[in-house]
This record gives C-alpha cells, sequence and structure tokens, in this order.
C-alpha cells in the first residue's frame, strides 16, 4: 500500500511540474524593463519567446511578434527549442508514468510496468533539464546585457558619458601654491572613483 501511494504521489508532482512549465510557455514577461521618468513611469517593455510588448504611461499597450523564426537570435531559438522539447517529454513522460503505475491495468506484467516506470522517470529527468536549461539560458542573457555597460537597447535615459571627477572644497596646498600645479594626481576628490 506504501508503495502505491508514493506512486501516486511521485505521479501527481511530476505530472504538477509539467504542468507548470507547460503554463511559462506562453508567459509574457520574460524579461521586463521600464523607463522611469521624475515621478511616473513613463514606458514599461517587456517580452518573452514569441512576442515583444510595449505599453506606455496611460496604459496603451503595442506588441508584435517576432515575424520569422531565420530573424530571430540565437539564444530565443535556443530557448523555444528547449521548452518545447521540455513540455513534449513531460506529457510523453505522464503518459509512461499512468501506465507504469501498479494501480493501472494497463501495462502488462509488475516487471513490464517496472520498465515503464524506469523510462517515465528518464524522460521526466530529461525534461526538467531541458526546462532548466531554456531558463538558465534566457535569464543568462539578460544579466549579460544588463551588465553590459556598451549594451543600450533599452537603458535609453542613462547613456555613458565618460568618467567625471568632483573637485575637493579644498583647492589650495598647504605651501600656499595653486593646488593644480603642485600635484595634478591629488586635485580629484574620494568620492570622484566612486
Amino acid at each position: 500500500m506504501a508503495s502505491t501511494a508514493s506512486e501516486i504521489i511521485a505521479f501527481m508532482v511530476s505530472v504538477s511540474g509539467w504542468v507548470l512549465v507547460s503554463s511559462t510557455l506562453p508567459t509574457d514577461y520574460w524579461r521586463v524593463s521600464t523607463i522611469d521618468g521624475t515621478v511616473i513611469t513613463t514606458a514599461t517593455y517587456w517580452a518573452n519567446l514569441w512576442k515583444t510588448c510595449v505599453t506606455d504611461s496611460t496604459g496603451v499597450s503595442n506588441c508584435k511578434d517576432f515575424p520569422s523564426m531565420l530573424a530571430l537570435d540565437g539564444y530565443i531559438q535556443a530557448c523555444r527549442g528547449l521548452m518545447i522539447a521540455a513540455v513534449s517529454l513531460g506529457f510523453f513522460g505522464s503518459i509512461f508514468a499512468l501506465f507504469g503505475m501498479k494501480c493501472t491495468k494497463v501495462g502488462g506484467s509488475d516487471k513490464a510496468k517496472a520498465k515503464i516506470a524506469c523510462l517515465a522517470g528518464i524522460v521526466f529527468i530529461l525534461s526538467g533539464l531541458c526546462s532548466m536549461t531554456g531558463c538558465s539560458l534566457y535569464a543568462n542573457k539578460i544579466t549579460t546585457e544588463f551588465f553590459d555597460p556598451l549594451y543600450v537597447e533599452q537603458k535609453m535615459g542613462y547613456a555613458y558619458n565618460g568618467a567625471t571627477s568632483v573637485m575637493s572644497s579644498r583647492t589650495k596646498y598647504h605651501g600656499g601654491e595653486d593646488f593644480k600645479t603642485t600635484n595634478p594626481s591629488k586635485q580629484f576628490d574620494k568620492n570622484a572613483y566612486v
């Protein structure tokens, strides 16, 4: 009885994991970026594996589907493929698990059911690896673009203008000479490099 209960619990957990992976595929908010004004958010940009959308401060949205599979970036194609493979493998894994459970009448003898249940476990592991790899690949691309100072696609108001310095309030050197001409390396305040 305990074996049957553990099989049913494992089946329910596996199927609910497959449902959650399936529900992430059409979700709109894989990437979200906002352009803020001084008082309100002026625009919100979001994208997923299938389209990009922009919403302005009045709430009007404008979405555009990706026009062609060949025109996409490689990481989006890879993420699409991995996530679709994860959903497909999860579906077949749940079918195999249903046939391999001891409480069902289909699937043959107990030895055959054990092999089918083992196959279902392997297929579920492959499904999980595909979904984990696809989500990690997409997240890695987002974080590398975010921390890249040369990537300015969604950093519209924050262009890099070069290093600036802050003059210290103390402009004279101890000896009375001009501070700039005496020691040029000390003309910057400690906050100039922060």
